[in-house]
């Protein structure tokens, strides 16, 4: 399952001596100008007539001591600036909280990491909002188009059929072949409307629940694209608010239409089942899978924004050890975070 694929260009980081050793290097030249200074200053014969012997040994065996507690005390000391810098470079704000730990005792370093952990609680707050206003909007316009396409286009087209019906019987024997083809075409062009309607917003969903509209869907993709889809979906659910219904269809939706268009699989296994508190989808085939250095593209991450929007869990192994991709979604099941997407019929 290849799905989309974008570019991005990453700046490039510059070079430079980590605080540790530069502080460290600084104290240590500080501490032998001191010693150095000191024998100057108390005994400045033995400078000029330094050799190595067992002073000297034991002085420089002193040296490195202090010197290497020096460098394990500045380690600790800075150990919680390098954490942080790295927790920075790898932080995904579309993740479930990744956070620095905050030290027991009170130092400037604690203040950082806390001050840091509000600054990213912020930022994944910021982000959910904007995603959810987002994904909100679009929604709404899905539901636009859709009942647009149901009650103007498809209505039109409609009336072309029966009009085409009723000239069918006027026009000369010789030209109603030609009439019955364009019957044919208007009723194809017809029912494409359909499927776009119902694709851009599952009635089953609403009308039928979460279960009858995987089934639904399923069906659709065996039928479009000949893709056997096996469904294994529980029969008891726990209860979801319509926001996780939702995420859960869509993503399995966008799993299944990267199964059909990129894997080369013919068939695919569909799992629906509560699990140790949440509610698990999961979506396997036995394609080509991802290949190496794929870069996700706006179908996973628009997977992702959705599953974070409910506070779900999106994993997506692109290198099963028999081949293939699997796409595997968690939703808590105690999870009553809503966005307020726009739902048909009161949902």
């Amino acid at each position: 399952m290849n799905g989309d694929s974008s570019v991005s260009e990453r700046p490039v980081r510059r070079r430079y001596i980590p605080l540790l050793y530069r502080v460290a290097g600084v104290n240590v030249l500080l501490l032998v100008v001191a010693v150095a200074v000191t024998i100057v200053v108390l005994d400045p014969n033995r400078v000029s007539s330094f050799r190595v012997d067992a002073e000297g040994a034991a002085l420089l065996v002193a040296l490195l001591l202090v010197v290497a507690v020096n460098v394990y005390l500045v380690r600790r000391l800075v150990g919680p600036v390098q954490a942080l810098t790295a927790l920075a470079r790898r932080v995904d704000l579309s993740g479930h909280g990744e956070r620095m730990p905050v030290p027991a005792r009170a130092s400037e370093a604690g203040e950082l990491a806390s001050t840091f952990n509000d600054m990213l609680a912020r930022l994944e707050d910021e982000r959910r909002e904007a995603t959810g206003r987002v994904l909100a909007g679009q929604e709404a316009e899905r539901l636009r188009i859709a009942q647009e396409l149901h009650d103007q286009v498809g209505q039109e087209l409609t009336a072309v059929l029966l009009g085409l019906a009723r000239v069918e019987a006027r026009v000369p024997a010789d030209l109603r072949d030609d009439v019955t083809e364009v019957q044919h075409a208007v009723r194809g062009s017809l029912e494409d409307v359909r499927r776009i309607a119902i694709e851009l917003r599952p009635e089953a969903l609403d009308d039928l629940g979460l279960q009858s509209a995987l089934a639904v869907l399923c069906e659709r993709f065996t039928e479009r694209f000949g893709l056997q889809v096996k469904q294994e979906l529980g029969r008891r659910l726990p209860e979801l608010s319509p926001d996780a219904e939702l995420v859960i269809y869509r993503v399995a939706q966008e799993a299944l239409t990267n199964v059909a268009r990129h894997s080369g699989a013919h068939e695919a296994d569909l799992r629906l089942a509560p699990e140790n508190g949440v509610l698990t989808l999961t979506v396997t085939d036995a394609g080509s899978g991802l290949p190496e250095g794929h870069v996700p593209g706006t179908g996973m991450r628009g997977m992702r924004e959705r599953a974070t929007l409910v506070g779900a869990n999106l994993t997506i192994d692109g290198n099963l050890a028999d081949g293939g991709t699997r796409v595997r979604l968690e939703v808590p099941t105690d999870d009553r975070r809503s966005l307020e997407l726009p739902m048909e019929n009161g949902r």
